[in-house]
């Protein structure tokens, strides 16, 4: 089973991925990572040189791409990778969705470290940085918010978002069992 881990950068899906991954004894795939790998540079690097809209196309292709090649895997994607084109739905057709909800004052919090790695926020002052994640998170919502589990992430720890995805993902096996037994 896919399973595709959305949400605003920041928010651990690469962190929690990676710890989820191992529990669940499935390989990682890293969106951005499999980008930047694909067009040999880094992902500040692909904006600069094709802005927005060819990473965003480079980035759909890259779903495509995984969700035909694979069929077990975890899959941190990126964090506008669900607000494209039909991405969410050709997630949510391929296997599990699991969106992990974070404040914007606690993604400012996560980002203010590495904000020169991200094309989007490095020219931000701090208040600016969380009105600007706000606003993000406000046009983004309506497609994170069409993923199958939503876990908010604000105060707890990601061991407790990798037991909470493990159970559903139980739960889910469960269910799927039951309808193919009747």
């Amino acid at each position: 089973m896919l399973i595709f881990l959305v949400g605003y950068m920041g928010c651990g899906k690469s962190t929690i991925g990676r710890a989820l991954a191992r529990r669940l004894g499935k390989p990682l795939l890293d969106m951005d990572a499999l980008i930047e790998e694909h067009c040999g540079k880094r992902v500040g690097e692909i904006f600069e040189t094709f802005g927005e809209d060819g990473f965003r196309r480079m980035e759909r292709d890259t779903l495509a791409e995984v969700i035909s090649s694979y069929d077990d895997a975890v899959v941190a994607t990126g964090g506008g990778t669900p607000c494209f084109f039909d991405n969410m739905e050709a997630m949510n057709r391929a296997g599990r969705t699991i969106y992990f909800q974070m404040s914007a004052e606690k993604l400012a919090v996560r980002l203010e470290h590495g904000r020169a790695k991200r094309p989007l926020l490095r020219d931000k002052s701090e208040d600016e940085l969380v009105e600007y994640i706000r606003e993000n998170i406000r046009k983004r919502e309506p497609f994170y918010s069409q993923a199958r589990l939503v876990i908010g992430c604000d105060g707890v720890s990601d061991d407790y978002v990798v037991s909470h995805v493990v159970s559903y993902l139980e739960h889910c096996g469960a269910d799927e069992t039951a309808r193919r037994d009747r």
